[in-house]
């Protein structure tokens, strides 16, 4: 294993972070179409054409046949859960033995394959049905014990503050559901196209693609308290937090940028355009992928030149 790797690893046991000399992005080649990544240890689980693979440093690790994964994941105590958008189902596989162990027929509210699996209150949250449903399944059962009434056009997912945020695209809206009584308990008016989001770092946050500008929603009072504007647009991107960051995978001017959760600051844009792509942060550094490059990238911490990873 080379040093960086290595060390990578060691960080994300102990929960330090690696020098400054580790800032250098390593690029792995990943034949056909990487996307969607979830993080699972020193190692990170991408959406490919048939399949999903578990990469590391050193190359594929595992992979497993799917139908069409689709959206972003949800890694959960040794499992990962892959929505399906070809057999319009959520795929639960057990990443010890790289096996999918079932298939749960929820439906998919987006077959294009821009959605969230998430994972909160002892359940996976999916979008399930474009007219206006997300899908509450139990891990115990491997069975939807519940179905929400959401806006039409319901398609991205987050949990976080004890509450699942759902993004309707169509309708410019952020939801926030109630995990206690199964219910919408509040909607924020969103800008042009809003896509993916996040919640952490002491907010929700929502790409609000079309007018290139990342909103910032108090999760108490639903209600947007600030935004920034990182582009002309950000379609087809991907967002994290963590560090005290949004992390926010871009397409036209950049691969990702860096903003201060508390300033609004961008504190950095870092590498060239690569086209579209996702993005997952970990205390140890960043994964990115490209997929019209078919490449997955690491960015060691600290990520941010003079920073630290926290």
């Amino acid at each position: 294993m080379r040093w960086g790797a290595a060390f990578a690893a060691v960080a994300l046991t102990c929960g330090i972070a690696p020098a400054a000399v580790a800032q250098k992005e390593q690029v792995i080649s990943v034949p056909g179409f990487a996307d969607f990544l979830a993080v699972d240890g020193a190692t990170v689980w991408a959406t490919n054409r048939g399949r999903v693979e578990q990469w590391s440093l050193e190359g594929k690790r595992a992979e497993v046949p799917m139908g069409r994964p689709c959206g972003a994941m949800a890694f959960v105590a040794d499992t990962l859960w892959v929505a399906d958008c070809e057999k319009r189902a959520l795929t639960r596989i057990d990443a010890r033995t790289a096996a999918v162990v079932a298939s749960i027929p929820t439906g998919i509210a987006n077959p294009a394959g821009e959605l969230n699996v998430v994972a909160g209150a002892g359940s996976i949250w999916i979008a399930s049905d474009d007219k206006g449903v997300v899908s509450r399944i139990d891990p115990a059962t491997n069975t939807v014990v519940r179905t929400i009434a959401v806006a039409p056009g319901t398609w991205y997912l987050a949990f976080g503050f004890d509450a699942v945020w759902a993004v309707s695209a169509n309708g410019r809206l952020l939801q926030r559901i109630d995990p206690a009584t199964n219910t919408v308990t509040a909607t924020v008016p969103l800008g042009a196209q809003p896509g993916f989001l996040a919640a952490g770092e002491g907010a929700v946050w929502v790409q609000e693609q079309g007018d290139g500008t990342l909103a910032r929603i108090d999760p108490a009072t639903a209600k947007v308290t600030a935004r920034v504007k990182v582009g002309a647009k950000l379609a087809y991107g991907d967002i994290d937090t963590g560090g005290g960051k949004v992390w926010l995978r871009t397409t036209e001017d950049q691969t990702f940028a860096v903003i201060d959760a508390r300033t609004l600051a961008i504190d950095a844009r870092l590498g060239k355009p690569v086209g579209s792509g996702a993005l997952r942060y970990t205390d140890a550094g960043v994964w990115t992928s490209a997929h019209d490059n078919h490449t997955l990238s690491w960015w060691p911490a600290p990520v941010v030149p003079g920073g630290t990873a926290k």
